[in-house]
């Protein structure tokens, strides 16, 4: 698989030849400001609650790709009352077959209201299954003994969390949620972007190498293969 981190919650996987972008901020990321949306590629977007540090660019990158959202029914809906066409809803339990994988909607503690006031329904991560490898990506989530059954849904060979606290777990829980959904490797996301959530890298990056899981700090804009 291939990933590229624009910042904040916000990256791509490629797998089986398709695109899936998470969770789509640019537009106001200070991490991502000199991207064109315009460039963006995506085959699928999938989007983990409706807030706008989420779903800031989700309207005008489907609408450009012509992509699939794939969120909340009440993110879907809302979406396309915005004039997207190309929308499949989820609820919180449910799984989906796609053709790079299957999709499950696992629960996030949260909040989710959209931009315009809208409510986004309830906050959510995904469990995703493919021929190249299983991951899960947690959302805007505080820890939760819920993540205990990720295993039982597939085995995870990395995760995705964030790991910026005040508005979600920060890292030291982040490491207990990479042994309950037991994966020994963590992508770390939803972190530097403002003030509130700036982390000392280094603090993070020795937490989790005492608890012998690999933290990885992904570089900006870059793709790099991970399985």
């Amino acid at each position: 698989m291939q990933f590229t981190y624009y910042g904040h919650a916000t990256f791509c996987i490629e797998t089986a030849g398709k695109k899936l972008l998470f969770d789509p901020f640019f537009t106001g990321n200070p991490l991502a400001k000199d991207i064109d949306i315009q460039t963006i590629e995506a085959d699928y977007i999938l989007v983990s609650h409706g807030h706008g540090d989420h779903v800031a660019d989700l309207v005008a990158i489907a609408k450009n790709t012509g992509a699939l959202i794939i969120a909340m029914h009440e993110i879907t809906q809302w979406a396309l009352q915005q004039g997207c066409t190309n929308v499949h809803p989820l609820n919180l339990g449910g799984a989906k077959q796609f053709d790079f994988g299957k999709v499950k909607m696992a629960p996030a503690l949260h909040s989710s209201v959209l931009p315009d006031g809208t409510y986004g329904g309830n906050p959510a991560g995904f469990v995703i299954t493919t021929e190249e490898g299983n991951f899960y990506y947690a959302g805007d989530t505080a820890l939760s003994m819920e993540m205990q059954l990720i295993p039982k849904y597939a085995a995870i060979d990395f995760a995705i969390l964030p790991i910026g606290d005040n508005f979600t777990m920060g890292y030291e829980d982040a490491c207990t949620a990479a042994a309950m959904v037991a994966t020994k490797k963590v992508i770390g996301v939803h972190y530097d972007t403002f003030g509130y959530i700036e982390i000392d890298h280094n603090k993070a990056m020795d937490h989790f190498a005492a608890n012998n899981i690999a933290l990885i700090l992904p570089p900006l804009h870059s793709n790099f293969t991970i399985h």
